[in-house]
């Protein structure tokens, strides 16, 4: 008797964990779907049946690493921590524990990046994708008391996001690439202690109005109207 036909989910998945493997042992550019199929232990036919084309395949496997390193999720009890501080310093512990749990998820992250530089397709997909994480700590960010940079300038919501994820992918690069001597603990303790110096205490940030603290501003943006007109100069 044939064996039972698999779902078309199920097999879509078996083809996608193996050009996962695939993609880690040869890389993206070895990523046939020959390759591929061979993994998957299925006939090239059946594969093309899934996918058309190799740029499908890759851009669906895109899709699955981005969904592991560039999405954020905010568990429930970090979520109820009282201290915008605290809620901060806990979600870059917890993105930092979730990438260094599997980093071969990060390292495909970076190699495509490096084929987003000459491929506009995986390049606006990727950017797309760090706009979500980034606003994801953004709104985060906005419940923080507004506070003031040494220099004078003011801490916008946006440039604090920008900065988180900093922090997270640029930790998740050296315990990568070498974790041996790359100590995540003081990292994170650093990281924490520049988080808190943005949060001033009672009484000494900006208020809103009511006696509490204001929370930091949303970047503006001029436009042409808004610029300040200058008279031409007199010949």
């Amino acid at each position: 008797m044939p064996g039972r036909r698999a779902p078309e989910e199920e097999r879509r998945e078996q083809i996608m964990r193996a050009a996962y493997d695939v993609a880690l042992r040869e890389g993206i550019d070895g990523t046939t779907l020959r390759a591929v199929a061979a993994e998957a232990a299925l006939s090239h036919g059946l594969v093309i049946f899934y996918f058309k084309q190799k740029d499908q395949l890759i851009a669906a496997l895109l899709d699955r690493v981005l969904a592991t390193t560039a999405m954020l999720h905010v568990s429930e009890d970090v979520a109820l921590l009282p201290r915008v501080p605290d809620r901060l310093g806990a979600v870059l512990r917890q993105e930092l524990a979730r990438l260094a749990r599997d980093p071969r998820d990060l390292r495909l992250f970076f190699e495509y990046w490096a084929l987003g530089a000459r491929d506009a397709a995986v390049r606006k997909k990727i950017g797309a994708a760090l706009e979500r994480y980034r606003a994801a700590f953004q709104a985060l960010a906005e419940e923080m008391p507004a506070t003031t940079a040494a220099n004078g300038a003011g801490v916008t919501s946006a440039a604090l996001a920008a900065v988180a994820v900093s922090l997270i992918t640029g930790c998740a690069v050296q315990a990568m690439s070498d974790p041996d001597h790359f100590d995540t603990a003081a990292y994170l303790a650093a990281a924490q202690g520049l988080i808190e110096r943005l949060a001033p205490a009672p009484g000494d940030g900006a208020e809103d109005g009511r006696g509490g603290p204001a929370p930091l501003e949303r970047p503006t943006t001029s436009t042409p109207s808004s610029r300040t007109r200058r008279a031409p100069p007199r010949s």
